[in-house]
């Protein structure tokens, strides 16, 4: 399945606001080997991380629950342990829906703590114009933390790492030391414009503060895994985070100007942009219109 479908599945699903009005039943979850113990998962909703070896099997974010028993399927064909640990890199649904299945089954879930709050309560998502209701105890993480954190597993080290205010207020980047791959969650959408969840507390300035960072610790070499779209490479996220900056600058020139958000709007603020990132489910005039409104609430 092409992934600007899986996406826009992904937002029906949000505009349906129920999960059974959506069939995952063609989704394949498809997996790509980055080296020995390291892979990217594809599927429906965001991508997943995957770490086997002889320690445990590390998954990272879980897209939606009807898809778990391809997700298990999927790791079964690489190793036959089960789930042990599962990272959220933040709380929307395209990432946590498998949450429960597997905190059911024993795995332990871990999050940034802003993620058990969001997920313990009820959200709304202004861009989707939609709520979503608590979770059950059972999908919530059981361990989180502030800044960063460590696994040591499967001959390397694992280091989640919060990005303040980014796609959401509780967004992790996951550094796989050893293997030199980064999984950067929905801060980073590779080939096409992101959702920024102002009401999740995210920030354009944050998203481009955290791909800076990843920058910093990334290598011509790295594998960069996106929250949505194919794998990624430093040059690719370079492009991305100077886009969004520049998108960015030009806003905030428009904002303090005193021009209205129609205008902005319908500027063309991102038209230089717009062939190659315009092409995903958020149309340009709508990403200038979210952009504009970000930069408005947290001037």
């Amino acid at each position: 399945m092409n992934v600007m479908r899986l996406i826009a599945a992904g937002l029906a699903f949000a505009a349906c606001s129920s999960i059974a009005q959506q069939d995952f039943s063609k989704v394949e979850i498809g997996t790509i080997k980055l080296n020995e113990t390291t892979y990217m998962l594809t599927g429906a909703g965001g991508n997943l991380g995957l770490s086997v070896g002889e320690d445990a099997v590390f998954l990272i974010d879980d897209q939606f629950a009807p898809l778990t028993d391809k997700i298990n399927a999927a790791i079964a064909r690489i190793t036959p342990k089960p789930v042990r640990f599962v990272l959220n890199t933040h709380w929307h649904f395209d990432h946590t829906g498998g949450n429960e299945n597997y905190g059911r089954a024993g795995a332990l879930i871990v999050a940034h703590e802003n993620v058990r709050k969001r997920m313990g309560s009820e959200q709304f998502i202004e861009f989707l114009r939609m709520k979503t209701p608590p979770s059950p105890k059972p999908a919530l993480p059981v361990v989180t933390f502030a800044g960063a954190m460590s696994f040591h597993l499967n001959g390397e080290e694992i280091r989640a790492i919060h990005v303040a205010r980014a796609h959401t207020d509780g967004d992790s980047i996951v550094h796989f030391l050893g293997g030199d791959v980064i999984h950067m969650g929905d801060v980073y959408f590779n080939g096409f414009y992101p959702f920024i969840d102002t009401a999740s507390g995210g920030t354009i300035d944050g998203v481009v503060a955290a791909c800076d960072q990843v920058l910093g610790i990334a290598t011509d070499r790295t594998k960069i895994i996106p929250g949505h779209g194919p794998l990624g490479t430093k040059a690719d996220l370079q492009a991305y985070r100077d886009m969004l900056a520049t998108v960015a600058a030009r806003v905030k020139k428009m904002i303090a100007e005193g021009r209205k958000l129609e205008e902005i709007t319908a500027a063309g603020v991102s038209r230089d942009y717009d062939d190659k990132w315009g092409k995903g489910f958020i149309a340009p005039a709508k990403f200038a219109e979210m952009v504009a409104m970000n930069l408005i609430k947290n001037r």
